[in-house]
């Protein structure tokens, strides 16, 4: 039995050898992109609002946030400014023993 895969690598260049090359600053490059596309996963995970929708009821336990439905926000300043940050709702089991 005869079996064929295909397999796929990136674009491959090809340099005459009277070109410079430097590997380490492409390795940097790289690693740069990569760490820009993580922080902008990470920043899209986070959700900041300015203001807080309709319909939001102050809760104080088991700390100061805000319930607008399924979402919960807590609040922050910023820049002399009130910004709202999206959390987990919080448990409300009561206190652990």
């Amino acid at each position: 039995m005869l079996l064929s895969a295909n397999s796929y690598s990136g674009t491959v260049v090809v340099r005459p050898s009277s070109q410079a090359f430097d590997a380490f600053a492409v390795r940097d490059l790289v690693s740069q992109q990569h760490q820009w596309q993580e922080l902008l996963r990470q920043q899209e995970q986070i959700n900041i609002l300015q203001s807080l929708p309709l319909g939001c009821v102050a809760v104080t336990l088991p700390f100061d946030h805000f319930s607008c439905g399924l979402q919960s926000y807590r609040p922050y300043q910023y820049q002399d400014k009130p910004v709202y940050i999206q959390i987990d709702p919080p448990m409300s089991d009561g206190p652990s023993q």
